[in-house]
C-alpha cells in the first residue's frame, strides 16, 4: 500500500511516551484515532464545550488533501460526547497543534482521561474550483431548486 506522508510534529512530550501517537486502529480503518493530550482527566459538563489538545501538528503541504476531523460513534451514541464544529478541517497550509473542540449533548458529566481516543481524523482529496457566476445555469436538473423534503420521506 503507498500511503501519503504527512510530516507530524509533537507539540507535548507527552505524545510519543506516556500517550501513543495517532495510528490506524486496524488495517481497513479510514481514520485514524487521535487522543486527549491531557496530564489529567478533565470532565466536560452537559451542554458545556472543551477544547482538547490532540499534542501534535500536522504539515500537509498539498492543497489537493485535507485533514478532516470526525467524532467517534461510540462517544457520540453512549455518552453524547461529540465535536463541537461537526466536522473540523485542517486546511494543508495550517500547521498548529490540532485542537479538539468537544460538546457534551448528553444529560451526565464525561470524563476525559489522558490518552482516550475522543475523535479521528482522516484525509480526503480536495478539489478547488472557480466559481463562474451566470445569470441562469445552462441545463437545469430534474430536481431544479426542490430541497428540503422535495423528494419525499419514503
Amino acid at each position: 500500500m503507498n500511503r501519503h506522508k504527512i510530516e507530524t510534529k509533537i507539540m507535548n512530550p507527552l505524545m510519543g511516551s506516556k500517550i501513543p501517537l495517532p495510528c490506524y486502529a486496524t488495517d481497513g480503518a479510514a481514520a485514524m484515532d487521535l487522543r486527549a493530550c491531557l496530564e489529567g482527566p478533565r470532565t466536560v459538563q452537559p451542554g458545556e464545550t472543551a477544547l482538547i489538545p490532540s499534542g501534535i501538528a500536522i504539515a500537509i503541504h498539498d492543497p489537493g488533501l485535507v485533514a478532516l476531523i470526525v467524532p467517534r460513534s461510540g462517544l457520540g451514541i453512549k455518552h453524547g460526547i461529540v465535536l463541537a464544529n461537526t466536522v473540523g478541517v485542517i486546511d494543508s497550509d495550517y500547521q498548529g497543534e490540532i485542537g479538539i473542540g468537544i460538546h457534551n449533548r448528553g444529560e451526565a458529566p464525561y470524563t476525559i482521561e489522558p490518552g482516550e481516543r475522543i475523535c479521528q481524523m482522516m484525509f480526503m482529496p480536495v478539489v478547488q474550483v472557480t466559481l463562474n457566476l451566470v445569470e441562469s445555469f445552462s441545463r437545469e436538473s430534474e430536481r431544479g431548486a426542490g430541497g428540503f423534503g422535495h423528494t419525499g420521506k419514503i
